[in-house]
């Protein structure tokens, strides 16, 4: 039997955590590292009682010595460039062969310059932005759309299919973040919609919990549908993915969109009402809360 590689984690927040935990719990050894003592530490008392053993690094660098593959999961590009090309470093500590797996969602253009500066010094590089939410990630079922070579992530899928449900090879570097655009592209436009037809449908008096079987049974299912009609009626939004985080995915969706001499007019219009939601004070609720910017109509009697 072959020896499990060596693993780093870079990044154990509301994603980078579970993922992290789930390494541990299939028998990699894992260093981990969180630029917040503070969330570090909540992560020890949380798997600790899962009796999950994981060293600790002081620094990014630190934590990518030794490791075969090191895993990313933190906010933006500015983030990512700290953590991977920064002073202490994930590549400071890479050794040649390493392969660097990065899963925050970030612009197309970053990822291509990570791909080029692991190249530079013979290491492996894939793109692998994830979709799923924080229950995807405690589940382990994400969906993990990559962009890099083929045998680097020959080399990734074994390790990553212990918290995914589906990996996906899109294309070269770069292609992983452009698919998630993609995927955030729908949902928002998803939302939109659905939340205009749940005012419809209270507005005209009907049975909300009805409309929903009714409609769900047909073209208009989604995800979105099942998973958020029942909170977005209730005014239930204090959980999932943060507006403040969906706007940064839009952000990168929209350049990529003018870089490549297209139009997203229903995207940049979805994320004007994000703005509106912010605006308000709901950055940090759930995407569904694109809900809230529309008042609620009393039925009309008679």
């Amino acid at each position: 039997m072959s020896k499990q590689p060596h693993t780093a984690f870079i990044g154990l927040g509301v994603m980078g955590g579970p993922m992290a935990g789930h390494l541990a719990r299939a028998g990699y050894p894992v260093t981990a590292h969180n630029r917040s003592p503070q969330r570090a530490g909540k992560w020890r008392e949380a798997w600790a009682a899962d009796g999950l053993m994981v060293r600790f690094a002081a620094t990014p660098a630190e934590s990518a010595q030794g490791a075969d593959i090191v895993f990313t999961c933190v906010g933006n590009d500015d983030d990512l460039a700290q953590v991977v090309l920064g002073e202490s470093g994930v590549l400071g500590g890479m050794a040649a062969g390493a392969l660097l797996v990065d899963h925050t969602t970030t612009s197309a253009d970053m990822a291509r310059r990570l791909a080029q500066e692991c190249a530079a010094k013979g290491i492996g590089f894939v793109d692998a932005p994830v979709s799923g939410g924080e229950a995807g990630a405690v589940n382990g079922k994400l969906a993990i759309m990559c962009g890099g070579s083929a045998q680097d992530l020959a080399r990734a899928e074994p390790v990553m299919n212990c918290y995914a449900k589906a990996i996906v090879h899109v294309g070269p570097a770069g292609a992983g973040q452009t698919a998630k655009m993609a995927n955030q592209m729908c949902i928002a436009g998803v939302l939109a919609g659905l939340s205009e037809a749940v005012r419809l449908a209270e507005a005209a008096g009907l049975d909300l919990t009805k409309t929903c079987e009714a409609i769900s049974g047909g073209a208009a299912q989604s995800w979105q549908m099942d998973n958020r009609w029942p909170t977005m009626t209730a005014g239930e939004f204090d959980f999932g993915f943060a507006i403040d985080w969906m706007r940064k995915d839009l952000g990168y969706a929209l350049n990529e969109a003018r870089r490549l001499g297209l139009a997203a007019p229903v995207t940049a219009l979805v994320d004007q009402f994000y703005a509106d939601v912010q605006a308000a004070g709901g950055g940090r609720k759930d995407t569904s809360a694109l809900i809230s910017r529309l008042p609620r109509r009393v039925p009309n009697e008679g």
